[in-house]
């Protein structure tokens, strides 16, 4: 499979064109817009090619000299942290919880290791090994028809910039976002499928390159690191965007003010934040570095990541005039140097929010979750 990837990605660099910043999924009611001429191109001599390792199109005002002189550097860091893990790993399937491999997480993991860490730091494995055959029994029993329809609505919607899942590629990764998909809507009958799961699916996929360990990640992210975020109440969708706000109030209590003065919804500017796990909001680099801090730390990191965007450009925000001012700049700071350069990124979420404990996330989740309920009840005849 890895042979495959490499294949698909090295033919799609000689001829894909560019699409826009980021990659971006089209939801239902978008259609593509008109893709105009490449204005700048790679020099000859570029070690950035129009496709990234993970098989995103690069958008068309690509900065590559800008994205060199960093990732120089960042490779360097990686190429560091590569022999350390190597060292710590010792070929061990198993990764402990302890104040060393924590650091290491977050300093980065290398992407020749980063499958066995998820699948280690999350349960998955373990998970894999307790149910030997359960991926492929789901995906061997009658399905609901329901599942498979609504499924394949998504299917051309995922990543139309991503060279690995366009249908007309060899070995399109398509049908492994599909099985995926299908066996974790049977798995969970609770939560079934909806969109933004695609996504979430689609870069484990990319990853692991491996459909049964992607299944068992997803098991792990939407069982037990982000229970009931995907659920048709989705109440911990609810919960986690009024715990953010809460923390707001405390740790930057002048955009928090902002937010009740314009009347603005903390659903209206952060719900694909949470609900895409930053996927389509940042760029796959940092991602990806969220995402080993996720599966390590659980779902605190998310407020970290949420708390630095929007204290780093509180000045930015706070020049927002009405609602409709908020939410642009809300889209505003998730671009630029500060998220392209996922190290520092990385670096910045475990210093400017200050301490955030598990604990005290457990307590204002607690908090919000009864208020939101009881809103709910008040409102129902």
């Amino acid at each position: 499979m890895d042979i495959m990837f490499r294949t698909i990605v090295s033919t799609a660099t000689r001829t894909a064109a560019a699409a826009k910043t980021h990659h971006k999924g089209l939801p239902a009611s978008e259609t593509p817009k008109t893709v105009q001429p490449p204005t700048k191109s790679p020099p000859r001599n570029h070690l950035f090619v129009r496709v990234d390792p993970y098989g995103f199109e690069r958008p068309q005002d690509f900065d590559y000299e800008s994205h060199e002189e960093m990732m120089s550097e960042y490779l360097a860091v990686l190429r560091r942290r590569s022999v350390k893990w190597s060292k710590l790993l010792h070929g061990n399937v198993k990764v402990e919880k302890n104040i060393k491999v924590k650091r290491y997480v977050r300093k980065g993991v290398p992407k020749e290791h980063r499958a066995q860490i998820w699948m280690a730091a999350s349960g998955a494995q373990e998970q894999l090994e307790k149910h030997p055959g359960y991926y492929h029994s789901l995906l061997k029993n009658k399905h609901n028809a329901k599942l498979e329809e609504t499924i394949r609505l998504d299917m051309h919607r995922t990543f139309p910039d991503n060279v690995l899942f366009r249908s007309s590629s060899e070995s399109c990764l398509q049908t492994a976002l599909y099985n995926v998909l299908l066996a974790y809507g049977h798995h969970n009958n609770d939560v079934g499928y909806c969109q933004g799961m695609n996504f979430i699916a689609g870069y484990l996929i990319i990853i692991t390159k491996d459909e049964e360990k992607s299944f068992w990640l997803m098991d792990a992210l939407l069982g037990r690191i982000l229970p009931d975020y995907y659920t048709a109440a989705m109440m911990g969708l609810k919960t986690d965007q009024e715990v953010l706000g809460e923390l707001l109030k405390v740790k930057v209590p002048a955009v928090w003010h902002l937010m009740q003065q314009h009347n603005v919804m903390w659903s209206l500017v952060v719900s694909r934040w949470f609900i895409c796990l930053f996927i389509d909001v940042l760029p796959v680099e940092t991602v990806l570095r969220i995402w080993d801090c996720l599966f390590y730390e659980g779902s605190k990191i998310l407020f970290r990541v949420a708390l630095t965007l929007i204290r780093h450009h509180q000045a930015l925000l706070l020049q927002a005039q009405n609602l409709p001012d908020v939410c642009e700049r809300f889209k505003q700071i998730t671009h630029g140097e500060f998220v392209e350069d996922c190290h520092t990124f990385m670096q910045k979420i475990f210093l400017e929010p200050g301490s955030l404990s598990m604990a005290s996330v457990r307590k204002l989740r607690q908090t919000c979750r009864d208020r939101i309920v009881a809103e709910e009840a008040a409102l129902r005849p």
